[in-house]
């Protein structure tokens, strides 16, 4: 095989196929998993995943994608970067993170958050893809940039992980790189960004709000058009007219974009053909703002009057004709309320023209109030988009879509910024709308206008109208022509753009004339009228804007075409013109001219005149040509001050020229200096006004390029200067507010003119300059010591907000020095409690200037604000603005320590001086630094402790101070540390220090996603608890200075902020913590080692923190991180150590570690490596230590088994399934007994008894609370204990609590049916309250509770439960289930299916095995899961008290299912030779009896298996059981149906068919074949016993069978009459067969007159060693009666009439043993309705008699017991029957067991019955309760 050689370029690769690992070498990956490959051999690399680094492995070559990475420190430490972009990176590591929760979302059944996520994904995907294509251009790319970090910072919120801040070019901030109050700040502004964001998702109308916002924030913007297609059926040549059109102002707001438009379908530019392109530019936000905003098409077709005229005549061509128009609502797109996309096509149809007098703009009106219209597939494909920014950065921004050929189409009016340099003259003309009278035609005028600009003499201007943007120039524009109308509108808009220097000399023509359909009339047809209008008025300023009703001249063609003629008349209409008579005209001018005006037609025009260099207010033109007139000058500078601004604003340039002119050359003279700064003051403030603030940049840029006054800061400081002496004089100075607000600019114009004439004059009067801005600097200082109030104040308090603009410009050209003691002064001047908040603003403002950056003026500065913000800050005064300043100074001082932190390592690897220069400037930083951390550290911290939790402030202030610990040193701590005056101080110091830190960490100001921050802030805390720790023990360690609040605060802080939650990295993903860990580091690590270090260094000190420090170190070693846990176990064994020197024991610490040990691991901390390490490191510690070796080592055993047992119940704690929560609190509570810990004992009991009631095991519920109950006296003892529940409050003696948990716990029994346990209970509270209390009230009621218990028992159905054997086996199960067998008691009805599914939901992958043997150790050494399940037989104890009694049913079956330790199981097998006819003959049983740890029922529904034997059945043995069980089941239904006739019939008829009819089951006839032949005799001979006991009980079968058959013939119907006949047929022959062979036995039944209640039979010890009656006849002595009173018998005979029926029964003496079941037949439901029939036997509610006791005689008298019986012997002929009683056959069958075993027989009782007693016993005492 090849070497193994390390990669060059293959290094990072992502999996593209699922790789398992088949190979201890293999690495095992993922799709989607990212590798960093090592080596390379044959096609295998050699690496790790970047999930999992410490493991390391091989894996396929063809399964990886390789990917660009570089590779850092190559070698063994070598680190692979990817290459991608920074954003594809985040968008990979965001997918790999979301891909997870979206797995579990879909788990959790979160269908709308899982489909949400999804989606994202599916975005973010698409989005890298575009990334990674490379082909964006650079404003998509940045645009796709934000759009990516929306989503990913959305996506993070709603998935609740961490917050991501970056900077304003989208990328991941870095802390490192980072102030902490930058961060603070970005942390803030990215969630209230979020937030807006899930605002604008939940509410789309706030998302339209804040979309409009941040449109509205750009102060250009612009609408791209793209004209896809135009579908049009015509026929002649058209022009389109595309403008933007407001539906509330009914007009055009745009130039009209005009496409030529071919017959032939295309532009008649065929180079146009797919590019249509053009661009709406110049909307300002006011635009955006319209409340409506459509798109309009005006369709001109350009030919024949009409369409439909026939070509039969010469018509006339190259009319304008109104052909149709279209509109589009682009409200939505112009407002980004919908997306805007250069790709996305929309349709606008097209409305066509219907009658004549549809002008287009009524169309239009129309149309976007109008439905949709047929427009049968007619109209326009466009593609629309919003763009942002002036035309220069649009094309800049968007190449591919503005480029030099697209059409620019100018906004009606100006833009909200005209920049210097933007030079525009354009004069829009509207042609309105006129009147025509038709004069003497029959029909109105085709009146076409025709529009065309000449000049003085009349000559028309070439090419100087525009028809719109895209057209060429044309020296004329014709009109559309309307057919026929008197009232023309045409609201035409065309461009006329004449040159600046011929607008006073051009006046524009309106021609009119009638144009004809005929070619030949229309040429004949001359200009009828003709209108005129001047562009300049006679003051020189432009024609106005708006309407102009222009006059209508009419006369000699030539005439109206001869300027001469009419400029010298009136262009427009007077409007109080006397209203001439209808169709009257006069002559003006004399009738010279030739002219007249028509007064019949009227003509209005509109015009907009958009010009940066002509003005229609006469003040501003009068000042922009102050030379033509001097001596108005002064006046016309006042009157500036009236001009509209916005006139001022659009001539912003040649305003500022004028007046800076005016200054120079008046230079001589100060005559004008005050008008021209007040001019200069009104212009600053007019670009300062919100309407105007858009007009910065153009002043800026003015001051900048085209401002030339170099004398001008003379004067202008002089005046300044002047102003402020008058008002600081206490003097009106009303323009002085003004000028403050203009102050900015002011200086800038003054630096600007200072810098100029420096460079004019080589830097000559520079020290006069300084002297001037000192003077002025120092008048402003006067100003501020002013105390008066009114316009003083005003000053004072807009000097401080407007000087800090000035301080850029100032700084350099002052002396830094200079200006900082002035600045100092300014601010100190002010009086202390003055305008606090503008004098903080101030600060502010100051600070964020350049002059803070001095060395000198920050020293000067910050010994002024510093102070200042103490004092403020301590009594909670304008915190805000306190907060401001404080942040700003960290800011500007965090940002000089890197500078000169980047100079210093600049300067090391240079020069020496750099070196030099780089640490003097550190260490000015540094002392700035202490002069903020002396004053403020301490202020601040205080102010964070006093402020409420909720206070916004908060987390301000804490941002502050970790910005003020990060920005501190080790000489910076130290010296601060010295700097207390005194040791009081400094120690309360550190107390609120170290309390405050812990009450951050355990409740940060922050929000939980906050990490970054959250992170920093640990990161400054971490550094500041080391060197407190420091200052602890050189200042507080000795016996002298030892100050134990102070180090248990410390340690308290620092095991806070080891286990605080944002420090716990394994609870993270993994992509958060190797973020975490590259940037920071595990913190625990270094803070447990420094609390390891200062616990050692506490010397004998130590005794004092025990016990009070065992929680705190037991809570950091649980920390899951290895180093921490192996560093810090053995202070355990240091406190142990040092408590047994002092104490000779470690009581205390142990005690206390037992207590915390069981809150912490139930909270979640410890597992099974805590656990080994604990162990390990304390024993080894212990065993080096001879004293503590054997206490020690039964310590760790101690805490190892508290461990285990704790680690179990929390593994199972918040299962779904609470049965092993339960096992492990039952484990958990037998130990805290065992080790005598009564507190936790009583806590775990109550969380079991809990647990039991939610799952309504009330049974478990009571005898665990009885438990607690037990440990309780019947005395007035106060409890000592704490008390559990809801007894608590108001229970304080021992009786009061044990009273109140008893009346609990008979509850409880009542709910789970355990009647015979509550009448216990009820005894025992009888007896208090009857002999200790004596409160017969309270007796009273407990004795009627008790005899409703004994009413239940006798009444109430209790159904008897399953019991079930569960084997837990192999490796994977818990300890304390691992290879144990339990029994299980099940619930009511529940049968075996049920409950294994239930068994086996917590263990989804656990086998069930098939087989019931235990298995072997392939099975319970395997790592896997197999549970082996199976029902077992409870074997009940024998009960002394019910021997010889006869007792009811419902009472002896209890105790045959409860209070039971022994369970059996029975398994059948085959042995011997095989006999297929008959199974019987070698069917063994293999018998296994289980013993649990407790009796069932008790604290849980299941206990461990303890011992386990097994017993093998021979076939005849089996043979006799089943026998003895079939008997005993026919006369357990005999005596079913005597007690209650209504029984149903059916059960009896099953069970006595199947013993009768041998077709069925076979009767046992299969037992004779197989027992009682002679061969098997012969082979065992041992066994003749048990053959004759087998013998015995078939013959004994046919009374019962007798019985039985006579009960069905007296019940069964008349459609089951067949059935009974036959089975009496059948009994009778089995009778004859049974008799002959094993002779007669006869039962006969005697009514019991003492009661109406249902007997069992309590079957004896001896059931399974039946003996052989042999031949005998003698029955065995009867017992005599006992005497009867007369009383007693009218009694029974008066019961007898009421109630009687017979019972029967044969009777034993002793309890009987359980009788184990075979397999449970195959068949479920005959197995099913076998147990129903038996679980019914108690269910009876018709009422027996008992047999009664008199004596049987050999007549057939009645027995004393309900039966005669006569037993025949079938060797014989058989005598005359004689009658024996049960009582003779139980005799019977004990005389020949004590003839085989040698025993005497019991002697009867005193009353002649062997154990028979009227009255039924009182249940018995629970061996359980004893027990537990």
């Amino acid at each position: 095989m090849a070497p193994w050689l390390p990669t060059k370029e293959e290094k990072y690769g992502v999996a593209v196929w699922n790789f398992p690992s088949t190979n201890e070498h293999h690495l095992p990956l993922q799709v989607g998993e990212t590798v960093h490959i090592l080596q390379a051999s044959e096609g295998w690399y050699r690496g790790y995943s970047l999930r999992n680094r410490a493991a390391r492995g091989i894996f396929p070559a063809s399964l990886i994608h390789l990917k660009g990475a570089v590779v850092e420190r190559r070698g063994v430490e070598e680190c692979v970067v990817p290459a991608e972009m920074p954003m594809v990176q985040e968008i990979t590591t965001t997918l790999r993170e979301w891909a997870t929760i979206w797995k579990q979302l879909y788990v959790a059944g979160q269908t709308e958050r899982y489909r949400q996520v999804k989606q994202m994904m599916y975005e973010l995907m698409e989005r890298r893809s575009q990334l990674l294509s490379g082909t964006l251009p650079k404003d998509e790319l940045l645009q796709l940039k934000k759009e990516v970090t929306s989503k990913i910072d959305y996506g993070n919120k709603i998935l609740a992980l961490d917050l991501v801040v970056r900077d304003e070019d989208e990328n991941i901030l870095d802390p490192d790189r980072t102030s902490v109050i930058s961060l603070f700040q970005a942390h803030k502004k990215a969630a209230q960004t979020i937030t807006q964001r899930i605002q604008e998702e939940m509410c789309p109308q706030q998302s339209e709000l804040g979309c409009s916002a941040r449109l509205a924030a750009s102060p250009s913007h612009n609408l791209y058009l793209c004209v896809r297609n135009f579908v049009c059926n015509i026929g002649e040549e058209a022009q389109l007219f595309m403008a933007l059109y407001d539906p509330g102002e009914q007009r055009m707001i745009s130039e009209n974009y005009v496409i030529r438009w071919a017959s032939t379908g295309v532009p008649q530019d065929i180079e146009l053909l797919n590019n249509l392109k053009a661009i709406f530019t110049d909307l300002g936000s006011k635009d955006l703002k319209r409340e409506r905003l459509f798109l309009v098409c005006q369709i001109i077709r350009v030919g024949r009057m009409d369409l439909r005229e026939t070509l039969s005549r010469k018509l006339s061509t190259g009319l304008r004709r109104p052909f149709g128009i279209s509109v589009m609502d682009i409200t939505d797109i112009s407002k980004g309320k919908c997306e805007s996309d250069e790709d996305k096509q929309h349709f606008i149809p097209v409305h066509l023209a219907a009658a004549e007098n549809d002008f287009l703009h009524n169309m239009i009106r129309k149309a976007v109030e109008g439905k949709d219209i047929n427009h049968k597939g007619q109209g326009f494909w466009v593609s629309l988009k919003m763009l942002w920014g002036d035309l220069s950065q649009v094309r800049k921004d968007h190449p591919h879509l503005v480029d030099r050929s697209t059409v620019v189409a100018r906004k009606l009016g100006y833009p909200e910024v005209i920049m210097p340099g933007d030079v525009r003259n354009d004069i829009y003309l509207t042609l309105v709308q006129g009147e025509f009278d038709k004069g003497n035609k029959k029909t109105q005028k085709n009146v076409e206008v025709t529009v065309c600009v000449c000049d003085e003499s009349g000559n028309v201007v070439q090419n100087v109208i525009y028809h719109g943007a895209g057209d060429k120039p044309a020296s004329e524009y014709r009109s559309v022509v309307y057919y026929q109308q008197r009232h023309q509108r045409w609201m035409e808009t065309v461009k006329i753009a004449v040159p600046i220097e011929d607008v006073h000399k051009t006046h524009l023509r309106f021609t009119f004339k009638h144009r004809s359909s005929s070619d030949s009339k229309d040429k004949s047809e001359k200009i009828f009228s003709m209108a005129f209008v001047k562009l300049m008025r006679p003051d020189g300023t432009t024609l106005r804007d708006g309407e102009h009703d222009l006059l209508l001249y009419k006369g000699d063609s030539r005439k109206l075409e001869d300027a001469s003629s009419y400029l010298a008349l009136p262009s427009t209409r007077n409007l109080p013109e006397p209203k001439l008579l209808s169709g009257s005209s006069f002559r003006v001018g004399g009738g010279a001219s030739g002219l007249t005006v028509s007064a019949r037609d009227s003509f209005q025009i509109s015009t907009l005149v958009c010009s940066t260099k002509l003005t229609q207010n006469v003040n501003l033109l009068g000042l922009l040509k102050w030379r033509s007139k001097p001596s108005l000058l002064a006046g016309n500078l006042q009157k500036l001050m009236n001009v509209d601004g916005g006139e001022v604003i659009k001539f912003l340039q040649d305003t500022l020229d004028a007046l800076f002119s005016i200054m120079m050359e008046n230079a001589d003279t100060d005559v004008y200096d005050t008008l021209i700064f007040d001019a200069l003051v009104f212009i600053v403030g007019l670009v300062a006004d919100r309407k105007f603030h858009h007009f910065n940049a153009v002043l800026e840029a003015y001051i900048r390029q085209h401002f030339s006054a170099t004398l001008a800061y003379k004067k202008l400081i002089l005046v300044l200067t002047q102003y402020v002496e008058q008002a600081s004089r206490g003097e009106p100075c009303e323009p002085l507010m003004r000028t403050f607000k203009a102050l900015e600019y002011i200086f800038k114009f003054i630096v600007r003119s200072r810098h100029l004439f420096a460079q004019l004059y080589e830097g000559k009067e520079t020290a006069e300059f300084q002297r001037s801005l000192q003077r002025l600097f120092q008048t402003l200082n006067q100003l501020m010591k002013s105390p008066l109030e009114g316009p003083t104040l005003l000053s004072q308090g807009a000097a401080l907000k407007y000087l800090p603009s000035i301080l850029e410009d100032v700084f350099g050209i002052f002396d830094s020095s200079m200006l900082g003691v002035l600045l100092r002064d300014f601010i100190g001047n002010l009086l202390p409690q003055r305008l606090l908040k503008q004098k903080l603003q101030s600060l502010t403002n100051i600070i964020n200037t350049k002059v803070f950056q001095s060395y000198e003026c920050r020293e000067l500065l910050l010994h002024t604000a510093v102070p200042i913000l103490q004092e403020l800050i301590e009594k909670g005064e304008e915190e805000d603005a306190c907060i401001e300043l404080l942040s700003n100074i960290l800011e500007v001082l965090y940002k000089a320590q890197k500078r000169a932190e980047e100079q210093q390592a600049r300067g090391s690897a240079g020069a020496e001086r750099h070196g030099d220069r780089g640490d003097s400037e550190l260490v000015k930083v540094k002392k700035h630094v202490q002069l903020v951390l002396e004053p403020l550290l301490h202020t601040v911290n205080r102010r964070v402790i006093v402020l409420e939790r909720d206070n916004s402030l908060r987390s301000h202030y804490v941002a502050c101070m970790a910005a003020i610990l990060s920005q501190m040193d080790k000489d910076h701590y130290s010296s601060y540390i010295q700097a207390f005056p005194s040791r009081a101080e400094l120690m309360d110091f550190l107390m609120e220090t170290f309390i405050l830190f812990k009450d951050l960490i355990g409740k940060t100001v922050y929000p939980s996603d906050w990490m970054v921050m959250n992170m920093v802030q640990n990161r400054e805390f971490l550094r500041a608890i080391n060197q407190f720790a420091t200052t602890l023990t050189e200042m507080f360690l000795s016996s002298s200075s030892f100050e134990l609040q102070l180090w248990n605060n410390y340690f308290h802080l620092a095991v806070a902020f080891l286990t605080q939650d944002s420090l716990q990295l394994e609870n993270f993903s993994q992509a958060k913590r190797t973020s975490i860990l590259a940037k920071y580091g595990d913190m625990r690590a270094k803070i447990g080692a420094a609390i390891r270090d200062m616990w050692y260094n506490l010397g004998h000190h130590k005794i004092e923190f025990i016990p009070g420090m065992v929680g705190p170190i037991l809570e950091m070693t649980l920390v899951p991180e290895l180093e921490l846990r192996k560093s810090t176990i053995p202070i355990f064994f240091d406190m142990m150590l040092c408590e047994y020197q002092l104490t000779a024991s470690f009581s205390r610490f142990e005690d206390e570690i037992l207590r915390k040990l069981d809150s912490e691991v139930e909270g979640g901390r410890g597992d099974e490596q805590y656990k080994q390490l604990f162990e390990s490191i304390l024993l080894s510690c212990c065993r080096g230590h001879p004293e503590l070796a054997k206490p020690g080592e039964n310590f760790v055993a101690l805490v190892t088994g508290l461990l285990e047992r704790l680690l179990d119940y929390r593994a199972v704690m918040n299962d779904e399934n609470k049965t092993y929560s339960m096992s492990c609190t039952v484990n958990l509570l037998n130990f805290y007994k065992e080790i005598d810990r009564q507190a936790m004992y009583i806590r775990y009991l109550y969380k079991l008894k809990d647990l039991h009631i939610s799952y309504e095991n009330y049974t478990e519920g009571a005898y665990t609370l009885l438990l607690h109950a037990r440990l309780l006296k019947w005395s007035d003892e106060a409890n000592t204990a704490p008390m559990q529940g809801l007894h608590s409050p108001s229970l304080h003696t021992q009786r009061q609590l044990k009273e109140a948990l008893y009346n609990q716990i008979i509850n409880y029994f009542d709910q789970g049916k355990m009647w015979e346990e509550a009448i216990h209970i009820c005894k025992e509270l009888a007896e208090q309250y009857e002999s200790e209390i004596f409160d017969y009230e309270m007796l009273s009621e407990i004795l009627q509770r008790e005899a409703k218990f004994y009413e239940k028992i006798l009444k109430v159905l209790r159904p008897s439960p399953d019991y079930f054997a569960v084997g837990y086996y192999g490796q994977g199960f818990p300890t304390f289930l691992r290879n144990k067998v339990f029994i299980y008691r099940g619930k009511e009805y529940e049968r075996r299916e049920d409950f294994e599914m239930r068994l086996l939901s917590p263990f989804p992958n656990a086998e069930k095995l098939k087989t019931t043997s235990p298995p072997g150790p392939d099975i319970t050494g395997s790592p896997g899961q197999y549970i082996q399940c199976f029902t077992v037989q409870p074997v009940e104890e024998a009960k002394v008290r019910f021997k010889d009694r006869s007792i009811p049913e419902q009472i002896t079956n209890f105790y045959k299912a409860n209070h039971i330790q022994k369970f059996s199981y029975s398994r059948p097998f085959k042995k011997g030779p095989k006999d297929p006819d008959n199974e019987f003959a070698t069917m063994w049983i293999e018998r296994t009896t289980f013993v649990t740890a407790y009796p069932l029922p008790g604290i849980l529904r299941w206990f461990a298996v303890t011992t386990t034997t097994t017993n093998i059945i021979s076939p005849l043995e089996n043979a006799i059981e089943t026998m003895m069980k079939t008997n005993e089941k026919i006369l357990s239904e005999i005596n079913r149906h005597q007690s209650d006739p209504s029984l149903p019939v059916n059960p009896l008829s099953m069970l006595l068919n199947g013993i009768v009819d041998p077709a069925v089951m076979g009767g046992f006839a299969k037992y004779e074949t197989a027992f009682f032949q002679e061969s098997y005799l012969k082979e065992h001979p041992e066994d003749q016993g048990n053959i004759d006991k087998l013998k015995d009980l078939i013959a004994w079968q046919t009374p019962l069978l007798a019985e039985g058959i006579r009960i069905h013939r007296r019940k069964v119907t008349e459609d089951l009459r067949p059935f009974h006949e036959r089975m009496e047929q059948c009994f009778v022959q089995l009778r004859a067969k049974v008799e002959s062979q094993y002779g007669v036995r006869e039962m006969i039944s005697f009514e019991d007159r003492r009661s109406g209640r249902p007997r069992s039979a309590a079957w004896g010890p001896d059931w399974d060693r039946l003996s052989h009656a042999g031949d005998s006849t003698e029955a065995p002595p009867t017992p005599k009666p006992a005497p009867r009173t007369a009383e007693g018998e009218d009694r029974r005979s008066e019961r007898k009439e009421n109630r009687s029926s017979t019972f029967f029964g044969y009777w034993r003496q002793e309890t009987r043993l359980s009788v184990p079941e075979l397999p449970e037949p195959q068949d479920d439901k005959r197995r099913l309705s076998r147990n129903m029939s038996e679980s019914s036997l108690g269910s009876c509610d018709g009422k027996q008699l008992p047999p009664s006791r008199e004596p049987s005689t050999a007549a057939l008298s009645p027995s004393p017991t309900g039966f005669g019986g006569r037993v025949k012997s079938a060797s014989k002929a058989p005598p005359l029957p004689r009658r024996i009683s049960p009582t003779v056959y139980e005799a019977f069958l004990e005389q020949s067991d004590a003839a085989s075993m040698g025993k005497a027989l019991p002697s009867p009782t005193a009353d002649g019955s062997r154990g028979l007693k009227s009255p039924p016993l009182p249940p018995p005492k629970s061996k359980r309760l004893s027990q537990l």
